[in-house]
């Protein structure tokens, strides 16, 4: 079975593991999985990841965060650029979601960086997803 779209497969499985409330999702392993998954730490959206040798490509698991109470640390993830349509953003159209309280996360020429990353380094790339 082939997936065309990794990104959106790991988006959709940590989505639907916030509202069922899991403790960690597994998604396949790639280096914009890896990077979107390094940012969200880096964020403070996820507690961490591993990366699970399995002698093909590997599994990425994700260990979810919530908040004191319960709840989930964000409201909406969604994905911006698509296979079929891909949307590329300068360093002057990058989105501040929720003005400026989500993130957004872009796959540019020095990896894959939070919005407030690019917009230091002056740099824009293709808008993957934003968080809300």
């Amino acid at each position: 079975m082939s997936l065309t779209d990794t990104i959106a497969d790991m988006l959709t499985r940590i989505r639907n593991g916030t509202r069922n409330r899991a403790e960690r999702v597994d998604c396949r392993n790639s280096k914009i999985c890896t990077g979107i998954a390094q940012v969200l730490k880096e964020e403070g959206y996820i507690d961490g990841f591993d990366v699970i040798a399995d002698g093909r490509q590997g599994i990425l698991r994700v260990a979810l965060r919530y908040g004191p109470r319960g709840e989930p640390t964000f409201h909406q993830l969604r994905r911006r650029s698509k296979p079929g349509c891909r949307v590329y953003v300068s360093t002057e159209q990058i989105p501040r979601p929720m003005a400026g309280l989500g993130i957004a996360i872009l796959s540019t020429s020095k990896g894959v960086l939070s919005d407030r990353q690019a917009r230091e380094a002056r740099i824009g790339g293709e808008l993957l997803c934003t968080l809300e």
